[in-house]
């Protein structure tokens, strides 16, 4: 080639290099970042929208159907919202700029050409190269944006747990609320029982303030459920966490108080019983509370005993199996408010320690009820006249086990409790005292302070001192067939913590308990089945991605917003 045209080539190829870097370079480099940024702001944008917005489990980033409850959006969903769209709008960015960097060198350097269109290639594949920097700067901001929400949302998360938490302690321990399992071979003390969702029947063994929600957790049907009693967990049907049966309805709200019928076989404890649920009875109905009981089974036994009082026949002698507490539901206007289990075994269970252990509810009586057949007392026995003896054995079956056998055994087993088996309260209940009555020694038992002294000169002095030393407060009572329904009711009331005692019965006496039996109405309202659905995320999985969206906007606009006027300053028009 002529040196003149290797010269005029080499001055235009230097020309066209001083223009493109003088003039070409730095608005369409700048140009180029621009338009890259926002290509890749974008891109993000609408894989965040995508990923974000939907309401179902199905998605971008799926929400995987629990096997109880979902765990709270702030604790492991929202990261991986956060992982699915980084993991696929990066990727994906540099994809797309690694092929049009590609293409462009093809394109732009492909030919002799080339060499007079390096600076607009080289301004293209920096501005593209140089936009990692904004966009990087970006996801930081998005990461930092995430942490950000989620460090809030778990601060009030966590603030809501502990006041929840909180709350419920001091209304249990206000409420000095008890709660314990009425089923044989367990009997067990129950922190949190476990709760069925009235949606689908899963249990949930711990609906409390936690990691699954503060004010609801969400079953995997959907259903939202309350975590604490006061926001109405007591409406859902409780379960035993130990044995899995069905507790109470009002559990958790209402203390139980578990009361032992301590006898030995044939001392009338079923009887009693069943005349003081006839006189708590008459006494709720009479100040307009409520009474009723929570097994149908326990209902239909009662109502099969009044009828066989009303014939004047006997009861059925009790089944050598463990009891099930028959739980009686009970209130009364103001707060008082219980949840009987009255524990009535066969007597063959006090007769010997080993029968005795496996009464496991005695672990947690703060009250019990001493029945005693005073015919069973060898000294009494042993003062009736022929033909008294002969009248008892006709008109009534008498236990062979002396009470005084009896209560020791039951206290050498209290004893093994943290506090030595101390009671609060203990009942004296000496029955059969119709028949009593028409015995020479047992006439004049009209006091409570005389049926004491009587005790302490037939044999059980001792034991009426024991029960001094164990108990805070000890009552003796004179039960017959014929006793008063009010002086009963007074005695439960008073051996509850229902009532004080001396409170006047006012109407429903036993003719009216005879009409209207206490059935098993239920004393709360069910829980109302309230939710989504199975196929959409919770709520508060919604409420947490729409924050994020709305956090990944307001950044969005004021990014674009930014770079708009920062060219307007650096391009003015």
């Amino acid at each position: 080639m002529h040196p003149v045209l290797v010269l005029l080539l080499i001055a235009v190829w230097g020309a066209a290099m001083w223009l493109g870097f003088m003039y070409v370079f730095p608005v369409l480099f700048a140009a180029t970042l621009i338009v890259a940024g926002a290509a890749a702001l974008g891109l993000y944008y609408l894989h965040a929208c995508r990923t974000l917005a939907p309401s179902t489990l199905e998605g971008p980033s799926p929400v995987a159907e629990p096997k109880i409850a979902y765990r709270h959006y702030l604790l492991g969903q929202v990261w991986r919202d956060w992982w699915t769209i980084s993991r696929t709008v990066v990727p994906q960015v540099y994809r797309t700029a690694r092929n049009i960097i590609v293409r462009l060198t093809r394109l732009l350097l492909g030919g002799f050409w080339g060499f007079f269109v390096f600076p607009v290639w080289l301004a293209l594949c920096a501005g593209i190269v140089a936009a990692a920097v904004p966009a990087g700067v970006f996801v930081l901001a998005l990461t930092v944006l995430y942490g950000v929400v989620a460090a809030a949302g778990l601060a009030v998360w966590l603030m809501c747990v502990l006041v929840l938490a909180a709350v419920e302690r001091v209304f249990m321990m206000y409420g000095r609320i008890l709660q314990t399992c009425p089923h044989p071979f367990c009997y067990e003390r129950i922190g949190l029982p476990e709760y069925e969702c009235p949606g689908c029947g899963a249990r949930h063994t711990h609906l409390a303030p936690g990691s699954g929600g503060a004010f609801r957790h969400v079953c995997r049907c959907g259903a939202r459920l309350p975590t604490t009693v006061p926001l109405g967990r007591f409406r859902l049907a409780a379960y035993c966490p130990h044995c899995g049966g069905r507790l109470p309805e009002r559990i958790g709200r209402v203390r139980v108080e578990p009361l032992p019928f301590v006898g030995g076989p044939a001392a009338g404890k079923t009887t009693f019983m069943v005349l003081g649920i006839r006189a708590l009875h008459a006494r709720v109905r009479a100040v307009h509370g409520r009474l009723a009981f929570v097994e149908q089974r326990h209902a239909q036994a009662y109502a099969g005993a009044i009828r066989e009082f009303q014939r004047g026949g006997r009861l059925a002698k009790t089944g050598p199996e463990l009891p099930l507490a028959t739980m009686v539901d009970v209130e009364l206007p103001g707060r008082a408010r219980r949840i009987l289990y009255l524990f009535d075994p066969a007597g063959e269970h006090y007769t010997g320690a080993t029968e005795v252990e496996s009464l496991r509810y005695l672990d947690h009586s703060e009250a019990l009820l001493f029945v005693v057949d005073p015919f069973a007392l060898p000294q009494l026995r042993g003062s009736l006249t022929g033909d008294e003896r002969e009248f008892v054995d006709r008109s009534a079956a008498s236990s062979e086990e002396d009470p005084a056998d009896t209560l020791q055994r039951v206290l050498n087993e209290l004893r093994s409790r943290p506090d030595q088996g101390h009671q609060k309260r203990v009942a004296v209940i000496v029955t059969k005292t119709d028949l009593l009555a028409r015995t020479e020694i047992g006439r004049c038992l009209d006091t409570e302070a005389g049926l004491r002294e009587w005790l302490g000169n037939v044999g059980l002095g001792n034991t009426v001192r024991t029960l001094d030393q164990v108990a805070g407060q000890v009552r003796y009572f004179a039960s017959g067939l014929a006793t008063e329904p009010a002086d009963v009711a007074d005695l439960l009331g008073w051996v509850t913590g229902l009532a004080p005692a001396g409170t006047p019965a006012g109407g429903g006496g036993p003719a009216a308990d005879a009409q209207e039996l206490p059935g098993t109405a239920p004393l709360r309202a069910p829980w109302p089945v309230r939710g989504r659905g199975p196929s959409r995320v919770p709520v508060g999985y919604q409420v947490g991605r729409w924050a994020v969206l709305s956090g990944l906007s307001v950044l969005t606009v004021a990014t674009v917003t930014g770079a708009v006027v920062a060219a307007a300053e650096r391009f003015p028009f």
